[in-house]
């Protein structure tokens, strides 16, 4: 008998592991045929099957027809009463709020415009207001919202939740952000990188998603990279890895804000590139610029064009060190299209060894103005233990 039940045990054990498997797998891709469900998790397609069921039946997951390849399948998502989850991008001069399932659907979204040098306490606040707005606009109370993810135009120690580099932004130094903003929605907070979370989202939804190994560049007021190894988002030692914009090219450059001079953000990030156009095309927003190089102008064009090849050396010297399968860039000068992209994209190659095996790829991100927001949901999605039983924990 003791055999019998040690046998019974591991057989409820299994099952188990294998229900919590299905689940997690489900989360991280957002949503899968039980086809793809069973090459992802190695399991037989009759398991599958099996638990699929036994997890429709307990609301956890949800199915759907769809088609692949031309045949016709069953799309496999958590269901929506899982919960939701809200992602935050707080940028320079703008703020962008979506709230999202766990098939990686956005179901509401809004953004505002910011001052320069806004404060953290104002920051925050409004973020926590359109999240509250966000939950009303779809009718769901706060305790559906599993947690919020934050992303930052600066450095952040995951473990802490701070800033780690000071000066980066002004304001916002010194305080443990995750727990601020938990006190405001009595909800589990992850801050993160900006440049991070679009790698992630990039790497997850986007352009990246077939490639193990990538280097997500955002370019935009000042200049960040996030880097993917072996399919996870790498961070370093308090969250400093990828801060190309801090990478010294000019000796006898401005001071930068993190207090050391010539730093790439000093030379195009936006400050620098509007200065210079200042005594030729008077006062211009960074928008202005993206879109007159676009609509044609030769001044603006060049200015952009001179800021991807200078992006793109120093990126050369990050994969030089990690050998990344691609390179992707977005950000809002990535608007430019090959304005921006090709002198990066040329400055990338000639910078690296040429591998004749697996050439690396530079290539647009698919997600546009919304990676780094979508990442901030999908860090929250992937963060969050969902009980098998269909209740968050």
């Amino acid at each position: 008998m003791i055999g019998r039940a040690a046998t019974s045990g591991s057989q409820s054990s299994l099952r188990e592991a294998n229900r919590s498997l299905i689940v997690d797998t489900v989360k991280q891709f957002g949503g899968l045929t039980q086809v793809e469900l069973a090459g992802a998790t190695g399991l037989s397609a009759a398991t599958i099957s099996t638990i699929v069921k036994e997890l429709l039946g307990a609301g956890v997951v949800e199915v759907r027809p769809t088609s692949r390849s031309g045949r016709r399948a069953q799309m496999v998502t958590l269901a929506r009463r899982v919960g939701l989850a809200a992602g935050v991008q707080v940028g320079h001069r703008s703020m962008r709020v979506v709230l999202g399932d766990f098939s990686h659907t956005v179901v509401a979204e809004q953004s505002l415009p910011l001052p320069h040098e806004h404060l953290l306490d104002t920051g925050l606040d409004r973020a926590s207001l359109l999240i509250a707005d966000l939950l009303e606009r779809v009718g769901s109370p706060i305790d559906e919202l599993v947690g919020v993810g934050l992303g930052l135009p600066a450095p952040v120690d995951g473990a802490t939740g701070m800033i780690s580099v000071r000066g980066v932004m002004r304001g916002w130094d010194g305080e443990h952000l995750a727990h601020v903003m938990s006190k405001r929605l009595a909800r589990p907070v992850h801050v993160d990188n900006d440049a991070n979370l679009g790698a992630l989202a990039e790497h997850t939804l986007g352009a990246s998603r077939e490639h193990l190994d990538s280097v997500y560049v955002r370019a935009s007021y000042g200049i960040g990279a996030g880097v993917v190894l072996n399919g996870a988002v790498y961070r370093g030692y308090a969250g400093t890895a990828g801060e190309i914009g801090h990478v010294q090219v000019d000796p006898q450059g401005a001071i930068c804000r993190c207090g050391n001079r010539g730093c790439l953000d000093t030379v195009v990030g936006a400050d620098a590139l509007l200065a210079s156009l200042r005594a030729s095309h008077g006062n211009l927003t960074l928008r202005d610029v993206i879109a007159l190089a676009t609509d044609g102008d030769r001044g603006c064009a060049r200015l952009v064009a001179d800021a991807g090849e200078a992006i793109g050396t120093v990126v050369a010297g990050l994969c030089a060190a990690v050998n990344p399968q691609v390179v992707v860039v977005g950000g809002e000068l990535a608007e430019t299209g090959e304005i921006l992209l090709g002198p990066l994209r040329d400055a990338v190659r000639r910078g690296v060894l040429r591998n004749q095996i697996a050439p690396l790829e530079v290539v647009a991100a698919e997600l546009g103005p919304r990676a780094e927001v979508l990442g901030a949901l999908v860090h929250v999605l992937q963060s969050t233990d969902v009980d098998i039983r269909g209740e968050d924990r």
